[in-house]
């Protein structure tokens, strides 16, 4: 009839800002590679990582902690130690400040031991939203009296990287910290000691250039990017263009740069695996 050809029809009406404001702040997240939108419970859920594609958010330094190491089994290490400005370089007491009480880090690495499994491990997380997780002073000490822990303690040392490069408020100083964690690591494999080190999204400059391409056993996560420096320097300097999936965990693997691409869901049962497999023993002091 044609009254049927008039009738209402519903259409999709765009929120008002009223109804946006109602949506609470970090409720959803939208996928920056293929644009899905979830809700932060479900991308929770599944470690951070989007259910369409399988990207890999960016964790913390606490978070990958949490995800890796036994419910309640973390004795933090130089909890107190903090950067100071020995350079007196512009705003860097500013952008230190900023970072604490952005990131309620004192700076961008927590250390300490636990166990994964029950096998007692020295662990050490960087965290990027802390000044890019750059390579400062204390980054570098810290590390370096974690592996020295492990030498100490004779137990594994795990290290999750994620770093824009050395820290630049803090100069020579800063570049100092890549041979002397290269150095305790050098000790530590004299001792016979085991370090597994995990690449994230992203790892550059000095921290690639030293302890996180060390390990004994060198993982990534899928398309996590590092290398030295950037793909557009690169070809600004060789004068060519570079494959898409330069510098990503991928093309690192299939051109020896790696051991192996673990997803983030199956990284503590590999780890499990590869601790159970080299015999690990040891004691572990643990204060909650």
């Amino acid at each position: 009839m044609l009254k049927d050809l008039f009738q209402k029809r519903k259409y999709a009406t765009i929120p008002s800002e009223k109804t946006k404001r109602d949506i609470p702040e970090g409720l959803m997240n939208k996928c920056p590679k293929c644009g899905t939108i979830q809700t932060s419970k479900e991308l929770e859920k599944n470690l951070k990582v989007c259910t369409a594609c399988g990207y890999h958010y960016r964790l913390s330094a606490l978070e990958r902690i949490q995800l890796t190491l036994d419910e309640g089994q973390f004795l933090e290490y130089d909890a107190n130690m903090i950067s100071e400005d020995p350079l007196q370089f512009p705003d860097y007491v500013e952008k230190l400040d900023k970072a604490k009480n952005t990131t309620k880090l004192q700076d961008a690495i927590i250390t300490g031991e636990g166990t994964i499994g029950g096998y007692p491990v020295v662990v050490a997380a960087m965290s990027f939203d802390f000044m890019g997780g750059s390579l400062g002073s204390v980054v570098g000490e810290r590390i370096t009296r974690a592996v020295e822990a492990a030498i100490e303690k004779k137990v594994p040392i795990i290290i999750y990287s994620t770093s824009g490069g050395a820290r630049m408020q803090e100069s020579i100083l800063s570049l100092m910290q890549m041979a002397k964690t290269s150095a305790a690591l050098s000790k530590l494999s004299n001792e016979g000691g085991l370090f597994i080190s995990i690449i994230t999204d992203p790892t550059f400059g000095g921290v690639s250039a030293s302890f996180a391409m060390l390990g004994d056993i060198i993982i990534a996560e899928p398309a996590a990017s590092f290398g030295f420096t950037g793909r557009r320097v690169i070809e600004q300097t060789i004068k060519q263009k570079l494959p898409d999936n330069f510098q990503t965990s991928e093309f690192n693997l299939e051109h020896g740069q790696l051991d192996k691409v673990v997803a983030r869901k199956d990284m503590r049962p590999t780890l499990i695996k590869l601790l159970d497999m080299h015999g690990v023993k040891g004691e572990a002091t643990y204060g909650g």
